[in-house]
């Protein structure tokens, strides 16, 4: 005669089951993200070393600022993945810092340690803007996640005078459903803000800070994270020194 499992044994099947059931849900939502960033920074020959290190550390403590960190919590509650590369002319880019997940403030405050221990591995060179796009394109192609927003970052302080033209490489962002936000340091270049509103960034959303020189940078990068973070609600509106002040 066939006898029925226990109650204990029955509970016991059924929670296996359930248990198999929620891995692939919880291993799907895992590979999602809500922003994957790249961070292109401007290492070409008018950029000098004390410049270079006053980008980084401007980078490493805008990840530490609350105001960033915060803008994680709210803007990512997936995560976001974020990558550093340096770049100056043509067939000159290096991926310093590979892709880095983001949804502690632990795993914040490594990626910022990583940001103010980088070396300069792009040491001069051209002013290739255009080409800082398109391999800041094909670094998403390495990033093994489901993305909602990509972005990329450039930083820089000149014009392009080397490789393809900046308007061609953000017409390829824009076929691509990439977003390109600027930081144009205009302490070479005082019209460089309007080269880049131009013929640079593109994108849902996308925008422009400037920053009156590298010392600035620091407070430029802040407002542009966090602006970039959570989504960009001021997609329509121009960022003006005064409203930026009051963006602090």
């Amino acid at each position: 005669m066939r006898t029925s499992p226990s109650p204990v044994i029955a509970l016991a099947i059924f929670l296996a089951a359930l248990n198999c059931l929620a891995r692939p849900v919880e291993a799907q939502f895992d590979r999602r993200l809500d922003l994957a960033l790249v961070l292109a920074v401007d290492t070409s020959t008018s950029v000098d070393n004390a410049e270079y290190r006053l980008q980084m550390l401007g980078l490493a403590n805008a990840f530490r600022h609350e105001s960033v960190r915060q803008a994680v919590r709210t803007g990512a509650p997936l995560g976001m993945a974020v990558t550093l590369m340096q770049w100056s002319g043509k067939g000159e880019q290096a991926q310093v810092i590979p892709w880095t997940v983001l949804r502690r403030d632990e795993d914040i405050e490594q990626l910022a340690q990583r940001i103010a221990d980088a070396e300069r591995q792009v040491r001069g060179g051209r002013t290739a803007l255009g080409e800082a796009v398109t391999e800041s394109l094909k670094l998403f192609d390495s990033l093994d996640f489901d993305v909602r927003r990509r972005v990329i970052d450039v930083s820089g302080d000149g014009g392009s005078n080397d490789g393809i033209l900046p308007r061609e490489a953000r017409e390829m962002a824009r076929a691509a459903y990439v977003t390109v936000n600027g930081v144009a340091i205009l302490n070479e270049e005082p019209r460089l803000d309007i080269y880049y509103r131009s013929d640079l960034i593109v994108g849902p959303g996308s925008f422009l800070i400037t920053a009156t020189n590298y010392v600035d940078f620091a407070r430029a990068i802040r407002l542009k994270l966090v602006r970039e973070i959570i989504g960009n609600p001021m997609a329509l509106l121009d960022i003006d020194p005064d409203r930026e002040r009051v963006l602090q």
